[in-house]
């Protein structure tokens, strides 16, 4: 059985699957992916992403506001109430991100700020992507406190040695399609390292779909290539990744 522990299940093209989720949600189920957690990247579309994966008990929630997406100061007091949502278990995904927008440091760091604080008062976990800004992803994380709910560093792209710092304030490490990729001996040499209780595996659907998948668009049911690929580089079996990955999920979220 497996989970996916990130996708963006509103933000699917469903042309490709006959204009119905039910297809996607099916083919997850057709693959043993047994939950799904699907995160949402701007406070104004969570409703209706919530009111869309409404019908799918295995669909969980996450409420928040990607770094990228700062055309507006995050509400916190908005954040909260949105995040109390009974089916939402995490705040995010939220973070840093100077890859893409360098420019909007201030907003971003202002913003992670904010979600961390709410992820306190809620007692929830918080998801995090970080790119090109590992040394203040981590300050801020500490500086707030994320070590009090812990969370995810999902999509992980970055260094051991930011990995080890933030598995060090009970974080796990989640990694993605990106992992199968042919450029990416670095990162397979960080998952490697990675402890069994602190590793997770996803999708990021829509986007980053694994070998073989390649050019198509990412789904859930395709975390399936993903463990297989940290199996083999691991020297695990893919049984073996399935059951200490879903094991780490229901840990952090304690379902």
């Amino acid at each position: 059985m497996f989970i996916d522990s990130h996708c963006h299940l509103d933000r699917l093209d469903l042309n490709e699957f006959d204009n119905d989720l039910d297809n996607v949600i099916n083919a997850a189920e057709v693959a043993k992916v047994t939950k799904i957690l699907c995160v949402s990247v701007t406070l104004k579309d969570f409703p209706a992403m919530a009111d869309k994966t409404l019908h799918y008990e295995n669909v969980l929630l996450s409420c928040g506001a990607h770094p990228l997406n700062q055309d507006d100061e995050i509400d916190e007091s908005e954040l909260i109430q949105l995040a109390q949502h009974p089916r939402v278990i995490a705040v995010g995904e939220t973070g840093l991100d100077y890859f893409y927008a360098p420019e909007t440091k201030e907003l971003q760091q202002d913003s992670f700020r904010k979600h961390i604080r709410a992820a306190k008062k809620l007692k929830k976990p918080l998801i995090i992507h970080t790119r090109d800004a590992q040394q203040e992803t981590l300050a801020i994380m500490r500086e707030e406190g994320a070590e009090q709910v812990g969370g995810i560093l999902h999509c992980f792209t970055e260094s051991w040695e930011m990995a080890e710092q933030a598995i060090a304030m009970g974080f796990y490490i989640s990694f993605s399609g990106i992992v199968t990729f042919k450029n990416a001996n670095a990162l397979r040499d960080v998952a490697k390292k990675i402890p069994n209780d602190r590793f997770l595996i996803e999708t990021d659907a829509p986007y980053l779909a694994p070998v073989p998948h390649r050019g198509k668009q990412n789904q859930p049911a395709y975390v399936v290539e993903v463990a297989k690929h940290l199996a083999s580089i691991r020297g695990q079996s893919v049984e073996d990744i399935a059951q200490l990955s879903t094991d780490n999920f229901n840990c952090l979220f304690k379902l």
